[in-house]
């Protein structure tokens, strides 16, 4: 479920083995995150981390080899994205991101998701749910991706295609709706995100653990958007608009209601996650590039105190 760069490694000698001149993605967001790695690292000498935000890693990439992204989940839209998201070899999650890291082609194809089954379809579509959500709250202007996150809110909640998918897998018109829904999570993204993304990257990198991105993004939704409400309250009611609620609707809430229906954990406790974790996780999201969107900036001691407050709701 989380790509290391062991693998990105091992599949990058494959490529260069039998002479291949590209990559074929096929899979989740995990899938298509490695091969846009292989794609970087066959084309690219260095370490993964050196190509990091942290390291400035965006400037040291050049033409990478050609990709074709073909989604088997309808989530992490990294088929339309600029980024890939990988467990790097110092051990921690983190974010790689350039333009030149974007699909050649991206096919999307409800059929291919027919068989997820319906906690996987859940968690995989509140990960485009949270795309949406933290894209539209990021402080950064782009008019364009804010009404690309509320059509997909409007898509996956309002017109209940994420429901739909979850209860009938084989619901065709569903499955198209959520695959457009990851999609369009990812083209908003490029305003960036916010905490519950970094957030589910400290605790996603943790390889024996081995948690759902997704299903760790529906767990911490809720918890970010109480914190945020000070600072960017304001347009929670358009987002509550285009899940089709009274604009005073209490998000927070709603999406507690929604990730008990479909089945998501409650907190992080029920996930393993354990306070002596804490200080750790605080330190790897405090840092990670994601935070940096957030409509508050959060240092570590801001982690530390929602880390411990999601173990405990």
């Amino acid at each position: 479920p989380n790509p290391n760069e062991i693998a990105v490694r091992a599949a990058a000698k494959v490529y260069r083995e039998n002479d291949c001149d590209g990559v074929i993605a096929f899979g989740g967001g995990s899938s298509l995150d490695l091969g846009k790695a292989v794609a970087l690292v066959v084309t690219h000498d260095g370490a993964l981390e050196s190509f990091t935000p942290q390291n400035n890693g965006a400037k040291k990439i050049g033409l990478v080899a050609p990709l074709v992204a073909i989604p088997t989940t309808a989530g992490t839209g990294s088929e339309t994205s600029r980024a890939t998201v990988v467990i790097l070899n110092n051990g921690e999650k983190r974010l790689i991101a350039s333009q030149m890291l974007l699909p050649k082609l991206a096919v999307l194809d409800p059929e291919l998701t027919f068989t997820l089954p319906p906690l996987l379809t859940a968690a995989t579509g509140m990960d485009a749910v949270t795309h949406c959500i933290e894209a539209f709250l990021s402080p950064v202007g782009n008019p364009v991706a804010d009404a690309i996150a509320l059509a997909g809110l409007d898509r996956a909640l309002a017109q209940n295609a994420l429901l739909d998918a979850v209860s009938d897998g084989s619901n065709r018109n569903a499955r198209q709706s959520m695959l457009l829904v990851s999609t369009m999570g990812a083209m908003a993204f490029s305003k960036g995100l916010g905490a519950t993304h970094a957030m589910s990257h400290a605790c996603g990198k943790d390889e024996t653990m081995r948690l759902h991105h997704g299903t760790l993004n529906a767990v911490l939704l809720p918890l970010v958007l109480r914190f945020n409400v000070k600072a960017a309250g304001h347009k929670y009611p358009s987002i509550a608009v285009a899940m089709g609620l009274d604009k005073k609707a209490d998000l927070a809430s709603h999406i507690e209601k929604i990730n008990a229906q479909i089945g998501m954990p409650s907190n992080l406790r029920t996930m393993g996650i354990t306070k002596e974790m804490v200080p750790d996780l605080a330190a790897h999201a405090a840092i990670d590039n994601t935070n940096l969107t957030n409509p508050v900036v959060l240092d570590e001691q801001g982690y530390n105190n929602l880390f411990r407050d999601a173990l405990l709701n």
